[in-house]
């Protein structure tokens, strides 16, 4: 997935996935993912896809500053 945010563009193919969390199994409709990415000039995003009665029911990207991200994993350990 690809998304500009501020005029930088932020893309799951052309970044490192640095961590990536389930909840649920896959199918389930109230089952999601988190994975958190870092792009090649070192911005982090998050990105979210889940089930139709999950919290994310649509795919999308966020970007996180590195004190976000740094909570984020440690929130995930």
């Amino acid at each position: 997935m690809q998304k500009i945010i501020c005029k930088k563009v932020y893309d799951t193919a052309n970044s490192t996935l640095v961590k990536k969390v389930t909840c649920g199994e896959y199918g389930c409709p109230e089952g999601y993912e988190e994975s958190l990415y870092k792009t090649e000039s070192g911005n982090f995003f998050l990105y979210t896809n889940g089930g139709a009665s999950s919290k994310y029911t649509k795919e999308d990207i966020t970007r996180m500053s590195a004190e976000k991200a740094k909570a984020w994993l440690k929130d995930h350990e």
